[in-house]
């Protein structure tokens, strides 16, 4: 036969009811104060202070609390170019993205990617001024033929007379 719990446990048999009292007694207190709560919410519904957050709040502190900052900034900083540049060079030329506080730049020509290199010093003035929370310690500017390809054919000339069935 085994022996009762009360023996297997080592418990008091003379405290076990007062401490079974004392859990259901903390048990009953949290219920009360949670219908006290449920219906002060149900007297004070539809007053002030009773509205919930706009999305909006909710969003930025979410944004806050979860890093999302640089991220947000570097979107601002990609929406608003031609704001930071100017109208003339931010349609030829995008922001590419910022890794490790180097921000990368593309243009579209050797030509653009001078304009922008000689405007680095301005460019990094104005988005920190602007985007105080984007660390940006460098700014890099890319031409068109600094794409890296991951294999694979180029394209051909289909006018060149070495390919067979090319167009003159």
């Amino acid at each position: 036969m085994t022996p009762p719990i009360v023996v297997t446990l080592h418990l008091d048999q003379r405290k076990l009811p007062a401490e079974v009292f004392q859990r259901l007694a903390a048990r009953s207190g949290v219920f009360r104060d949670h219908k006290q709560r449920e219906q002060d919410a149900w007297e004070s519904f539809g007053k002030p202070g009773r509205d919930p957050d706009h999305l909006g709040s909710v969003l930025a502190a979410m944004a806050l609390t979860g890093n999302w900052a640089p991220n947000l900034e570097l979107a601002k900083l990609r929406n608003h170019w031609d704001q930071v540049v100017g109208g003339a060079i931010a349609m030829h030329s995008t922001v590419v993205g910022c890794d490790e506080g180097v921000l990368t730049i593309r243009a579209e020509s050797t030509v653009w990617a001078t304009q922008l290199t000689y405007l680095i010093p301005q460019l990094t003035h104005t988005i920190r001024e602007r985007l105080s929370s984007l660390d940006i310690r460098e700014i890099r500017v890319a031409g068109p033929g600094s794409q890296r390809f991951s294999g694979g054919r180029k394209p051909r000339n289909t006018n060149d007379s070495r390919y067979p069935g090319s167009q003159r």
